[in-house]
């Protein structure tokens, strides 16, 4: 995939058999990034994400980038905050993050929240890029894995 023209790609909402991709989206472009570890084993990490697909909260909706048959990316999010945005390391810089992100913006237009780790200055640039804004700053003692992190906003 090049990151001179945009993918082609279809967003939908996630299904149970999407639950695979997803996981490994987000164990492999979380460990690309600089983020800290996950606290939980692959194993739990598989069984959270496929509640919330399966059985989302209220409010909750997973949706999913797929180019050429393959979910690269997904997103999950409620009303007012946007909790998960990961995408493979193979398709970072192709424009699924901006096609999720500019989806949450178009299905949320009251505006979101999110945090985002403090050392994980890629994805606070590319929120910044696309208009959210640092509103807070923690040490990280409210967060599980004890590592600072900043509330972004949108609008």
């Amino acid at each position: 995939m090049s990151s001179e023209t945009p993918t082609e790609a279809v967003l939908r909402p996630a299904e149970p058999e999407d639950v695979p991709e997803i996981v490994r989206a987000y164990v492999d472009a979380r460990s690309a990034a600089p983020m800290p570890p996950p606290i939980y084993p692959e194993k739990d990490i598989r069984e959270w994400l496929a509640v919330k697909v399966i059985a989302p909260q209220a409010g909750t909706e997973v949706w999913v980038a797929e180019v050429d048959g393959a979910v690269c990316a997904f997103v999950a999010f409620t009303p007012t905050w946007l909790e998960d945005l990961f995408v493979h390391p193979r398709a970072q810089g192709t424009g699924l993050g901006t096609m999720l992100l500019d989806l949450v913006k178009s299905l949320d237009p009251d505006g979101f929240g999110l945090w985002v780790f403090e050392m994980n200055t890629p994805a606070r640039a590319f929120y910044a890029r696309h208009g959210l804004r640092e509103v807070e700053r923690t040490d990280g003692s409210g967060n599980q894995e004890k590592t600072p992190d900043v509330r972004m906003v949108w609008p």
